[in-house]
């Protein structure tokens, strides 16, 4: 099904066409008609780090030991145009590649344009291109200045154009047109019993020949990387029925193409139709143009501005229930990937109705909704969020499944998985402070967890007095203590909170009859009519409380967590007075 997603996606879209891909060039070798080497062009530039993405022939699907014997046409990395030995970007020599090895390359690179030249004779281009090497011009480039930024870019590639002409000698009209016709036919991976396999794809259901191996993904792991993929016949275990590799899953040349490049351009680095969340690049795609398209990216994305504008245009779809681009009821795709060790992961695949998921996800930004200070943005966004229960609050540390699943749950209207408030909760534990996004991940945590198992106990985004949880209010009268210490002594360095939050929140009768006894002293430091409104309050929320639990789980330390939040916020927001200022001043 996802293939198949990917295939009418390639068949809408305004894609690379069959035996062509795009790929980052970054420099172009300028040659006169005669072959002659003119000048380094550097395509380069600060949004275009790699280079400017060209069209180009598809590349070829090489690995192991011969892979030198794959070059692509008219373009590849500088071991193959140049004949020169991988290079890091400190400028050492690559142990993993040899001298030898790239003298093969360029045999083979130069091998392919001698056979192309005999197959378009007329081409000026490709003449010029061949004498280039024949007259051993291709040394002259390492003799200009500026040929050392080749190697600072790992793989960097490298195509050909002639002077006096705007686009590369891979675009001359002749040599597209022989290119679309011949080239991939030509220069396709033999088999390895060297026959050609004829069956019914199974993405497009026509009897295509089958694609032993299937073009390769970029943008998730640190290399391309196939989808979808198999071991040799040689391995029993990844055999069925005698076939091997791609033969296992019978998938038409022109279906494994068309998903391929629909993916890669679904994943490219300029792509807003995809997000990264941790270890997972997600995907998202609708059967025809759709507004959900640029919504679905935007809400998520840490971008408060365009997130809040997209926020108000989803919340408005789900409310009317149209969208101002395409169907409600269009099917959209979403679709969440992860590196490993052979092939990509699939860590997740949703396919619903627009409107569906756009209530799923207006309901996800319900869940995490709560009260925040003024200068703190309005929507939470799925990064922010995240990296805000983090280790040190960075998203290098947002453990690598976490932000597959929690997506999966947005998606599918699940519980967010347990690691979400056992993250949440730590972080509260070891920082000894509720932030806006723990507290927002744990509330929106017990509520979605609630729902799901009928409970009644809800939690609100402001304070909640009516709360009745031992956990919550214990965590509001910790609150309470606090602030009373603070006015008592106005510039501590430290309060209660930096002491005891820890043990509070877990053993709460190891701390809290102490925390009682120490905020007589501190009352006696504030006037009267402050003392007594602060005692009143720490009297109702110890209404309905017994005894001080000895040991909170894991859940009850959330609404800890949550109580202390609430109430905090509380005695910063003017828009919400409590009981006891009203009183104080009538």
């Amino acid at each position: 099904m996802i293939l198949q997603a990917l295939n009418r996606y390639y068949e809408r879209a305004d894609l690379a066409p069959l035996g062509w891909e795009y790929k980052e060039i970054p420099f172009v070798l300028v040659l006169d008609k005669a072959g002659n080497f003119v000048h380094l062009e550097n395509t380069t530039s600060q949004k275009y780090r790699r280079g400017r993405s060209i069209l180009v022939p598809l590349s070829e699907i090489r690995s192991g030991k011969n892979a030198w014997q794959k070059p692509n046409l008219l373009w590849d990395h500088y071991g193959f145009v140049l004949g020169q030995q991988k290079k890091k970007p400190n400028g050492d020599l690559d142990p993993s590649d040899s001298p030898e090895k790239a003298r093969k390359q360029l045999d083979s690179f130069v091998a392919r344009i001698e056979s192309l030249s005999a197959s378009v004779p007329d081409s000026v281009e490709v003449s010029a291109v061949l004498q280039f090497y024949q007259r051993g011009e291709y040394l002259k480039v390492f003799d200009t200045p500026s040929a050392s930024d080749i190697f600072k870019i790992p793989g960097a590639n490298i195509t050909f154009a002639l002077t006096g002409q705007s686009e590369p000698v891979l675009h001359s009209k002749a040599l597209a047109t022989w290119i679309s016709v011949h080239a991939n036919a030509e220069h396709e991976e033999e088999t390895s019993d060297d026959e050609s396999v004829t069956a019914e794809c199974l993405v497009t259901g026509n009897v295509e020949e089958i694609a032993r191996l299937h073009p390769k993904t970029k943008g998730v792991c640190d290399k391309p990387t196939a989808l979808s993929a198999a071991n040799t016949g040689a391995i029993p275990s990844v055999s069925s029925y005698g076939k091997a590799q791609g033969y296992n899953f019978p998938i038409g040349k022109p279906a494994a193409f068309a998903y391929t490049t629909a993916l890669n351009h679904l994943l490219a680095r300029d792509s807003r139709q995809r997000m990264q969340v941790g270890d997972t690049s997600t995907v998202f795609w609708a059967e025809e143009t759709h507004e959900l398209e640029d919504l679905f990216g935007e809400v998520m994305r840490d971008d408060p501005n365009r997130g809040t504008d997209a926020l108000k245009a989803l919340y408005a779809a789900v409310q009317t229930g149209k969208f101002t681009l395409g169907d409600a009821q269009t099917r959209f795709h979403v679709l969440g990937l992860a590196p490993n060790a052979a092939r990509i992961a699939i860590r997740f695949w949703e396919t619903a109705p627009a409107i569906d998921l756009a209530r799923r996800i207006q309901q996800h930004f319900e869940d995490i909704r709560i009260a925040h200070a003024p200068h703190e943005p309005e929507h939470l966004s799925l990064f922010r969020l995240l990296t805000g229960i983090a280790v040190l609050n960075k998203a290098d540390n947002i453990p690598p499944n976490l932000g597959g699943e929690v997506m999966r749950a947005i998606l599918e209207d699940l519980p967010y998985p347990a690691p979400l408030l056992n993250l949440a909760v730590q972080r509260c534990r070891a920082e000894q402070k509720p932030t806006y996004a723990r507290a927002a991940a744990i509330k929106a945590y017990l509520n979605r967890l609630n729902r799901r198992n009928n409970s009644q106990e809800r939690y609100l985004t402001m304070l909640d007095p009516d709360n009745l949880n031992t956990a919550y209010r214990l965590g509001r009268l910790f609150a309470v203590l606090e602030k009373i210490q603070e006015e008592a002594s106005p510039g501590l360095n430290a309060t209660i909170r930096d002491r005891y939050y820890g043990a509070a929140s877990s053993t709460p009768v190891s701390v809290f009859t102490t925390l009682l006894r120490l905020k007589n002293h501190h009352l006696g430091k504030l006037n009267k009519g402050r003392a007594v409104q602060m005692e009143k309050l720490i009297g109702e929320i110890l209404e309905g409380i017994l005894d001080f639990p000895r040991q909170l789980a894991l859940p009850d330390q959330g609404r800890f967590s949550l109580g202390y939040y609430h109430q905090r916020q509380a005695f910063f927001t003017k828009s919400e007075p409590t009981t006891d200022k009203q009183e104080e001043s009538k």
